[in-house]
């Protein structure tokens, strides 16, 4: 018994010295990352912090957590969890109703349509059972653009046009040494070889390149109703009509490629396109009537509630300057994220980070932790969210936030990387 009570006693001791150990282990990161935070490169912009220990649900540092910053492209953390909250395993390729030999199509916003990437060709193979092909296109709620939008990156592929039933991804591909290949074909007679002009009229359809620059360009093109008819006929070489009205039918819908390939490239090449068009087929679960506001709206106050500062999210990518997000509510979509879903299918969505940026290639051997994470970049502005596991084998989520510096980016990536090494190291 007297040994009993001593090894009690030992290992009472043996707890108080390992918690005080980690006690100080934190007390001393948390010292640190205050520090940083006074830095030169930090005391002359706005930032914040703010990280939680998954398992235990602990805070492990707050700096401006609860302060508003315009997140850019980490916007896509909240448009991914919309996804998996509302979406199946495939995505929706489109609603249809058959009447014998007749199909009336109905977008719902699917954006791999004959994309670039995806060369998602199984609508077109399904509505090529049918005689006569109806569409109509007038089911979208919404700009060509999302509010905040530059107007002057018309001819960039990150600001590509929105619509009910996009075709190519909304952009025609030409490969500058070989004019012949563009994608679609439809577009071959209206490119020309002209050096310092803009890859793209502002208000028609003309493309200009410069051939001595050896690339594949990915050039936005004007959308309409009346192109999308041409283009989509001239696939499926069959007579394809255009609706006034939408028919008061039961629509059947067509399961398209899987959610989570479209999620993964989404976030790795942090496309903007695909996120605008995920939200319009989020709302496609509502609705036949297209809408990103109600897509939103539906997401916050039925799925996002328990967020403490609510955002203003107006858009599905982040390219506008109008979102404003707070370090926590970034943690508590990424804590939501790992409660739903499964922890390797959020770790293969996630991109690597290191203080380099995004890494697209495979990870180096010698690299002592791993971070999964967004990051969301644009002039003056960049942020990171996302996941990281300690020395001690913790999940950390985090949310560095970063606007309005002067300073080269690549300054800000690398304090945050040493902000995050102490975090691996202490806890």
């Amino acid at each position: 018994m007297q040994g009993f009570k001593s090894n009690v006693v030992v290992l009472f001791f043996l707890g108080i010295i390992v918690t005080g150990c980690s006690s100080s282990r934190r007390l001393k990161a948390e010292k640190s990352l205050i520090a940083l935070f006074e830095t030169e490169d930090f005391d002359a912009h706005h930032s914040g912090f703010f990280a939680i220990d998954l398992g235990s649900n602990d805070t492990l540092i707050a700096h401006n957590a609860s302060t508003y910053f315009v997140p850019a492209s980490t916007t896509k953390l909240f448009t991914t969890y919309a996804v998996n909250k509302t979406l199946g395993q495939f995505l929706p390729a489109m609603k249809y109703n058959r009447v014998n030999d007749t199909i009336v199509v109905l977008g719902t916003g699917d954006p791999t349509w004959l994309h670039p990437h995806f060369k998602n060709n199984t609508p077109i193979r399904f509505i090529e059972q049918f005689d006569v092909v109806k569409l109509y296109l007038d089911n979208y709620k919404g700009k060509k653009f999302a509010p905040g939008w530059a107007w002057e990156d018309y001819e960039y592929d990150f600001s590509t046009e929105l619509g009910p039933l996009p075709l190519y991804g909304n952009v025609v591909e030409i490969q500058t040494s070989q004019i012949s290949r563009t994608k679609p074909s439809y577009f071959l007679d209206k490119v020309s070889i002209e050096r310092s002009r803009p890859n793209r009229d502002w208000k028609e359809n003309r493309f200009y390149i410069d051939n001595t620059i050896s690339d594949t360009l990915y050039i936005p093109f004007m959308t309409s109703k009346s192109l999308t008819q041409r283009l989509l006929g001239g696939v499926l070489s069959k007579p394809t009509l255009l609706l006034d009205s939408l028919p008061k039918k039961k629509w059947s819908v067509l399961p398209g490629i899987p959610t989570d390939s479209i999620l993964k490239h989404m976030l790795l090449e942090s496309d903007n396109f695909l996120a605008e068009q995920l939200m319009l087929t989020v709302s496609s679960t509502y609705s036949d009537i297209l809408d990103f506001n109600a897509a939103r709206d539906t997401v916050l106050s039925k799925y996002l509630n328990f967020i403490e500062q609510q955002p203003r999210w107006v858009d599905g990518s982040g390219l506008s300057r109008y979102n404003l997000f707070t370090p926590k509510s970034m943690v508590a979509v990424i804590k939501a994220l790992h409660l739903e879903m499964d922890s390797l299918r959020l770790f293969t969505l996630l991109p690597r980070w290191n203080k380099d940026g995004t890494i697209k290639e495979a990870p180096a051997r010698n690299e002592d932790f791993t971070i999964y994470a967004k990051s969301g970049s644009m002039g003056n502005i960049y942020n990171l969210c996302g996941l990281m596991r300690t020395s001690s084998g913790r999940l950390i989520a985090f949310s560095f936030m970063n606007n309005n510096f002067r300073i080269p980016s690549s300054s800000i990536r690398r304090n945050i990387y040493k902000g995050l090494k102490k975090i691996y190291l202490y806890h």
